[in-house]
């Protein structure tokens, strides 16, 4: 470590090229700064527009070699001779092209340099060559009275060359300055790693269906959103794909083991939080196992879980979940999501809109759109085609006086109690439609629906055969509601 003596040193100072230096006051708050901005091991320091040395004197005082520059001969005579000793070497020449040659250095420093140059993005180009790979720039600049450089327009400078920038504000410290001042003086310390390739965080998301429910949390203790209703959720880990995050989220925050075969895509989105960065967040859907009933397995970060219905959904959420669900309930397979600066994370339900749905490619002539049935009790009817269809994970999609309609992709099911009904039963062994079909995922899920059935107004046909009413190797229930309309459901 090289020693100063800063009363000799002192009498060299001339006050205005200083910048206020000969004040001990100053120069010692301006050491402490160019500590903290410095690496801690002895470096090469590049000091362009160095003025007298007042500045590189304090950083070879900290240990470093210094090399300077200033287009001032006069200026670089007294540097020089106030440097002597120091091992610090100092050059005329022009700031924004210094006669180093091919010398690399671990940082460069200038201050109130950078906004007096012709043309300093070229200069700044330049000046990121001469650095070592992890080298930083550290600029000193402001504005005064009008003129200078902001740090926003300093900022945009160096964004080509770096995304790693260090702001820090200066006007706010008087001892800097030695005086109260009330414009714009900062630095920025920039590192010499070239932009990084546009990246996201990917989101999991889980819609986990109770029926015609789906489980939501709310948030404590997180910093972000406390207090709002959000699907089970979290980020995708390095070296995981989305499902094995979801499932790893899911037994992180509500304890449930969910195989892969079990999750869905239900969702993709592209979201934007207010003056946040974007995000893609991939919402799962599964059905829940009476067996498996989730809890809450992180209480610092979850305050309740609750269940609520699909087509009720509490107005007290997380922005981006609601859109997620509202876009699921509508079949939509696509959405961006984009928040403008200034919005809050809470859902709006009088605010705008955010979620655009994006058309999805490929022919889909020929498939069903939606199978319409006219029933002759719609309560009735609602009651028990809403709870099935619910269990088989349709959501519920449309609503008016005579009739109600659940989706499930990109079809749906209607039933109406249309004012043109025509007097009479159903009967499905007359010419007509006969029964609806339906798959389920394997026998114990066939069970389980067929044990509540009864309770939703549905009863078994062929008991006498079931479940291999359709055959030895057919696994199916065959169900009749009041009204006489049969539903198949086929197991695996």
């Amino acid at each position: 470590m090289t020693t100063i003596d800063w009363d000799s040193a002192a009498d060299s100072f001339d006050e205005e090229p200083d910048h206020g230096l000969l004040d001990p006051v100053v120069r010692h708050a301006w050491a402490q700064r160019l500590e903290s901005w410095l690496p801690r091991e002895r470096s090469e320091i590049l000091d362009l527009g160095c003025g007298t040395g007042s500045l590189a004197l304090l950083v070879a005082g900290q240990g470093h070699r210094v090399t300077g520059v200033d287009r001032s001969s006069r200026m670089v005579e007294q540097a020089r001779a106030k440097l002597a000793g120091t091992g610090t070497e100092v050059l005329v020449g022009d700031a924004d092209r210094p006669p180093v040659g091919k010398q690399r250095f671990d940082v460069i420093l200038a201050r109130h340099v950078v906004w007096l140059l012709p043309d300093p993005a070229a200069a700044l180009r330049h000046w990121f060559g001469l650095l070592r790979p992890g080298g930083r720039l550290v600029l000193i600049e402001g504005v005064w009275n009008g003129v200078g450089l902001s740090a926003r327009q300093l900022t945009a400078l160096l964004a080509p060359f770096t995304e790693r920038i260090h702001h820090e504000r200066l006007s706010g410290d008087r001892a800097l300055w030695g005086k109260d001042v009330d414009d714009e003086r900062y630095a920025l310390v920039a590192r010499a790693e070239p932009p990084r390739r546009h990246t996201e965080v990917v989101d999991v998301h889980l819609i986990l269906r109770r029926g015609s429910d789906v489980l939501l949390a709310r948030r404590t203790g997180t910093g972000y959103a406390d207090g709002l209703l959000h699907a089970p959720s979290g980020h995708v880990e390095d070296g995981e794909d989305v499902r094995e995050g979801m499932i790893r989220e899911a037994a992180e925050e509500i304890g449930i083991a969910l195989e892969p075969e079990e999750l869905r895509v239900a969702l993709v989105m592209q979201h934007r939080g207010p003056g946040g960065s974007p995000r893609t967040g991939w919402f799962f859907e599964t059905e829940y196992d009476p067996a498996r009933p989730p809890y809450n397995r992180e209480p610092d970060k979850c305050s309740e879980l609750e269940w609520f219905p699909l087509d009720a959904l509490p107005d007290d959420m997380v922005a981006y979940c609601r859109a997620g669900l509202d876009g699921y309930l509508a079949g939509e397979r696509f959405l961006i999501h984009w928040h403008e600066d200034g919005d809050t994370v809470a859902y709006e339900p009088q605010g705008p809109r955010r979620a655009v749905p994006l058309p999805t490619g490929g022919v889909r002539t020929g498939q069903v759109h939606h199978i319409e049935l006219w029933v002759p009790d719609l309560a009735a009817a609602e009651a028990a085609w809403g709870w099935l269809l619910g269990e088989l994970g349709h959501v519920p999609y449309q609503r008016w006086v005579h009739g109600r309609s659940w989706r499930r992709g990109d079809s749906y099911v209607v039933i109406e109690q249309s004012p043109d009904l025509v007097p009479g039963p159903h009967e499905r062994c007359r010419p007509g439609l006969n029964h609806l079909a339906f798959h389920l995922t394997d026998r114990a899920a066939l069970d389980a629906l067929v044990a509540r059935a009864p309770d939703h107004g549905w009863r078994l046909l062929f008991a006498d055969r079931h479940p291999h009413a359709g055959g030895d190797e057919h696994v199916a229930a065959y169900l009749e509601d009041a009204a006489g309309y049969e539903v198949e459901l086929v197991a695996g």
